[in-house]
């Protein structure tokens, strides 16, 4: 009877994916409970890694994968109020995704590069890689590159934007790939927009944030990207301040439509009850 016991409760242990709390550097407060399937939060400042969930599990990152893409144009230093004009290969023949830009549409790098951060456009996107020095395949091999360069093990990069579940990372790769974005001031406004109205010809098309914490008051984020494919599920990255510190958020594979954003709020509200009893007990 006590064996089956054990078994029964080994068995429990091993069917939920590990949580992993650096509780020395934390006090005693209960961890989150995440719906995201990988997960990491990490300490900017320290380098210390708070909480790890499948955090070296390489999976489908969607449109996290822009970010990559927007580094590796920046970092051509290509003629960012260069016209681009949308062509029919830049449509999505692979999942037949929806977009707001119609084959012709004339606009800047500039613009192509908000819109593709900000609101996931995937035919700015891959505009983007079709545009840089070499075409889409350059674009890819210098993605590439650019992980091994990061010390990114865990990353491939296939398509610019993300479409392809040949996109893979780890949470822990991701948030490294965040921090050295980071460094990239107009990828932390352009994520970080929440709006935008931009004349293109004879339209002007209206842009949202895909990304609904962005515009809510509680948060302060520095650079955020989403991402989804069915494969992929629902994906979050971001930089932001919690309790006073600078934090860097993954999550990776939500099902639920809402499951990321309630995660990242689990995060926040852990982070606080953790952290802000320390500092109110520093500054008397």
């Amino acid at each position: 009877m006590a064996s089956r016991f054990i078994i029964a409760v080994l068995g429990l242990f091993f069917a939920f994916p590990s949580v992993n709390l650096h509780a020395g550097s934390i006090p005693s407060v209960r961890v989150p409970k995440l719906g995201s399937a990988a997960a990491v939060v990490k300490d900017q400042r320290t380098g210390e890694f708070l909480l790890s969930k499948q955090a070296e599990t390489a999976m489908p990152i969607a449109s996290i994968t822009k970010l990559m893409t927007a580094m590796v144009v920046l970092d051509a230093k290509l003629d960012m109020d260069a016209p681009i004009t949308i062509r029919e290969e830049d449509k999505d023949m692979l999942r037949n995704s929806s977009s707001h830009l119609p084959v012709g549409t004339r606009l800047t790098r500039h613009e192509a590069l908000l819109i593709a951060l900000m609101a996931s456009e995937n035919r700015a996107a891959h505009a983007l890689g079709r545009t840089y020095p070499g075409g889409i395949r350059a674009a890819v091999h210098a993605m590439n590159e650019k992980a091994k360069l990061l010390g990114l093990s865990e990353t491939r990069f296939d398509d610019p934007t993300g479409l392809s579940d040949g996109n893979v990372s780890s949470a822990h790769d991701l948030s490294r790939l965040v921090e050295a974005a980071c460094h990239y001031p107009l990828i932390c406004n352009f994520t970080t927009t929440a709006e935008v109205t931009l004349e293109l010809g004879h339209k002007r098309l209206h842009f949202h944030n895909t990304n609904a914490l962005v515009r809510n008051p509680r948060w302060q984020i520095g650079l955020s990207k989403t991402g989804y494919i069915e494969e992929g599920g629902r994906c979050l990255v971001m930089q932001t301040l919690l309790a006073q510190r600078p934090i860097l958020i993954v999550l990776l594979n939500s099902t639920g439509k809402n499951t990321r954003l309630a995660d990242a709020n689990r995060i926040k509200t852990w982070m606080e009850a953790s952290f802000a009893p320390q500092h109110r007990a520093k500054s008397q």
